[in-house]
């Protein structure tokens, strides 16, 4: 008997479970919160914030404060040095490192052993729940998953304790048994030297039958141009004729589906987006023909919500999930497993239906640009290349985007990076296209853009081939959870990619 047919029924009882979604909701996230906070009421933050004499949400919210990052540095750096019992029960041994805060120096994310359990491995076994219970002819477990991992390090000099990338984290820690279905093996996967760790997947992948893929899109896209090379094949349902599924995260996928489609043409090849930051495993595209998440509410994760126009305010408005609306931007707050406590994670999402309650991904709150007033977000940036690249044929591998706040005739406008996996015949006509396909679908921008008074209609630069490869490995960057800034609202990193760009 097939391995897939034995193991469906197990993700089947779970599938099940996950309707309760539907009716359920407000229910399951009260649930979590109790549990967050009986579990952490011993604990230093717990204490200080009367955790133990909570039972409602308002109580919880007035007691505890929003925080970010380095609000609560302090509180993980103690926990780095091996304290015990501050944000979190015991000793917090993993540190997902995580870049993107001030002067770029990098975050580092406790993740509990509680956390890796009932949430970044739970995301893991409901995607592939939803997965096989929307293609009952899956064999996905008759061959292997290629897997992209990061690397870890020591950390400090604290005994069994390490930082790194989350998927080095998950693979450090996952369980026996899941070596068996995956390549490559884990020595090959938690190398730091990417284009070493690149060529040697490549080499240990194009031995086995491969039957999904779970990884970033950029990254994953570079291990399989390398698998190509080696072997010499057009596609890689040539190298892998019974691949089915890509498990993706981390960027949008929307400027990489093009090449995918290229790359695997078959028709029974399916993708899911999944929302798995180093603080939580948060969303499941658990719909095809969906593009939206399914928000995850029964893991180790309380969600808050906090509307963007508020988002500079002092005391801005903070919502649980039951008072979020569709058609909103909204900053998400998270507490944790791992001792997140009213969290800013830096995340925007939109939410299209609230029964379910399913979202999508539509920036960073630091990835985002209003220089003018325009309030340029990553949706808005994504929506116009797919327009533009719809049009003209264009494939874009990498871009990023910052606005010129005056050139040497007083003009203001946006510049834009871009680098093409397939050039437009015209890259005048695809920046036409972007440009109006933004002030369709922002109308701040809209208005900025009237009459060329605010705005003048963008620049796009051509990048060589590599440049943000590059970049990325200048600041040692290449691999894991890193990623290209999409928007600025400053020229500190197009500057420098532009020095790069010759």
């Amino acid at each position: 008997m097939a391995l897939t047919s034995i193991i469906r029924p197990l993700f089947a009882l779970r599938r099940r479970e996950l309707d309760r979604y539907q009716s359920q909701a407000e229910q399951l996230q009260m649930q979590v919160l109790g549990r967050l906070l009986q579990k952490a009421e011993a604990t230093e933050w717990g204490r200080e914030h009367d955790f133990a004499e909570v039972s409602t949400y308002q109580q919880f919210a007035n007691t505890s404060p929003v925080n970010t990052y380095e609000d609560l540095k302090h509180f993980i750096d103690r926990m780095r040095q091996g304290e015990a019992d501050v944000l979190w029960p015991g000793k917090v041994r993993w540190y997902a490192k995580s870049s993107g805060t001030t002067n770029d120096k990098s975050k580092f994310i406790p993740v509990s052993k509680d956390g890796l359990k009932d949430t970044h491995y739970a995301g893991g076994r409901d995607a592939v729940a939803w997965y096989l219970g929307n293609n009952p002819k899956s064999r996905i477990f008759d061959g292997k998953a290629l897997i992209l991992g990061g690397s870890h390090a020591p950390n400090y000099n604290v005994r069994k304790s390490l930082v790194g990338d989350l998927s080095a984290i998950l693979i450090e820690n996952i369980n026996p048994l899941v070596n068996l279905v995956r390549v490559p093996k884990k020595e090959t996967a938690l190398l730091a030297d990417f284009e070493l760790k690149r060529d040697r997947i490549a080499h240990e992948a194009v031995k086995e039958n491969v039957t999904n893929l779970s990884g970033v899109p950029s990254w994953m896209l570079s291990v399989m141009n390398r698998v190509l090379e080696i072997t010499g094949k057009d596609n890689l349902s040539e190298v892998w004729p019974n691949l089915e599924m890509f498990f993706h995260g981390g960027v949008a996928f929307t400027p990489y589906r093009e090449q995918y489609r290229k790359l695997i043409p078959s028709a029974n090849m399916h993708y899911m987006e999944t929302y798995n930051a180093s603080e939580g495993f948060f969303g499941i595209q658990n719909d095809p023909s969906d593009l939206s998440m399914s928000l995850m509410l029964d893991y180790g994760v309380f969600y808050e919500f906090i509307p963007m126009e508020e988002i500079e305010s002092p005391n801005p408005q903070v919502l649980p999930l039951w008072g979020v609306e569709t058609g909103r931007n909204y900053a998400m707050v998270i507490s944790t497993s791992s001792g997140l406590w009213r969290y800013m994670i830096g995340d925007t999402v939109r939410f299209t239906s609230t029964n379910p309650y399913k979202f999508v991904i539509t920036g960073r709150t630091k990835f985002f640009i209003n220089a003018f007033g325009e309030e340029l977000i990553v949706d808005n940036a994504e929506a116009g290349l797919a327009e533009a690249c719809r049009q003209t044929g264009a494939q874009v591998l990498e871009y990023t985007a910052a606005p010129v706040f005056m050139d040497g005739e007083g003009k203001c406008r946006h510049q834009w990076l871009v680098e093409f996996a397939k050039q437009p015949e015209s890259v005048d006509e695809f920046a036409r296209i972007l440009d109006e396909t933004l002030q369709k679908v922002n109308s701040d921008y809209e208005a900025k853009r009237y009459k060329d008074i605010t705005l003048q209609s963008l620049e796009l630069v051509v990048a060589r081939k590599g440049l943000f490869h590059d970049w990325l490995a200048s600041k040692g960057k290449l691999g894991g959870q890193h990623k290209v800034p999409r928007l600025s609202n400053n020229r500190g990193h197009i500057e420098e990619m532009l020095t790069f760009n010759k």
